[in-house]
């Protein structure tokens, strides 16, 4: 993943890099959710689940393919727009989740992978959860995958593009 950030130019990232969608969900902010878990508010959905613990309920109500059905399918010129596209929101909504909860603990997981489908087009998901020491973390062994290129970014890693 670092080799595909490093070769993709992401000066100068803004709010007109983020789908409409995606930008509604950075106004929304972020809430607490009642099993303590830090959670987009406008992604939480209207029926609430049962969780086994924060980590579940993070990811599984923070976790989003990144809209990519606008972009080319050359893989050259898809690639920096999907990354830049993904990279805009992330750090637009870890600046959030700072301003809300007075921290930078939420991180977030991007990975690319080729879809399974005849054109294999590439695509992305991204997933905020907050990294607690008494919960495995989200992807156990980020180093050892294999079959999509996956970041752990934090707020931090955002100063460095925009």
């Amino acid at each position: 993943m670092w080799k595909i950030l490093r070769a993709t130019d992401i000066t100068g990232l803004s709010h007109r890099n983020i789908p409409l969608m995606f930008r509604e969900v950075v106004e929304c902010g972020w809430s607490v959710a009642a099993a303590g878990g830090r959670v987009l508010t406008d992604l939480i959905p209207e029926a609430p689940g049962a969780y086994g613990d924060r980590l579940a309920e993070e990811t599984t109500v923070n976790g989003r393919g990144m809209t990519d059905y606008d972009l080319p399918a050359a893989p050259d010129e898809r690639t920096p727009l999907l990354v830049r596209r993904c990279l805009a929101y992330v750090c637009a909504c870890l600046r959030k989740a700072q301003e809300e909860f007075g921290d930078t603990q939420v991180k977030v997981c991007v990975s690319l992978s080729f879809a399974d489908t005849e054109e294999a087009l590439l695509t992305s998901n991204v997933t905020f959860c907050t990294p607690l020491p008494d919960v495995r973390p989200y992807i156990p062994d980020l180093e050892a995958v294999t079959d999509a290129a996956v970041a752990e970014i934090s707020l931090e890693d955002c100063s460095a593009w925009s």
